[in-house]
């Protein structure tokens, strides 16, 4: 059975930082590519970063400049680092596993960590 399991959500004032990780389980983690989306109250899940199986880094423009992602596959984990946050940050935040093949497509996700960002 495979499983994602998110931590390290929580609440923070706007201009802090989290680290969201995500271990799997049940798959062979070091041939997946691990990805994190995001999903605000009232809005369609968005994709957030993308860390493939060799450690290329896909990023987007909420990302950039501002979170990180690195996998350690010693752990099964995927992590993301998220600085400088804004308001407009808070969602509930997914990882997502997909084959590292071409074309392949996220099957697996977890069950969300949720990130508030307040005063």
């Amino acid at each position: 059975q495979v499983q994602l399991v998110e931590s390290g959500g929580g609440l923070v004032r706007p201009g802090g930082s989290l680290e969201l990780s995500c271990t799997a389980s049940g798959i062979a983690f070091n041939t997946y590519d691990m990805g994190w989306f995001r999903q605000a109250p009232g809005k369609e899940r968005e994709f957030v970063m993308e860390i493939d199986r060799w450690g290329y880094i896909t990023d987007t423009s909420i990302a950039k400049g501002r979170f990180a992602i690195n996998r350690d596959n010693n752990k099964n984990t995927v992590y993301l680092e998220m600085n400088s946050l804004k308001p407009w940050d808070t969602a509930v935040y997914y990882c997502a596993a997909r084959r590292g093949v071409p074309s392949s497509t996220y099957e697996y996700w977890g069950q969300g960590t949720q990130v508030t960002v307040s005063a």
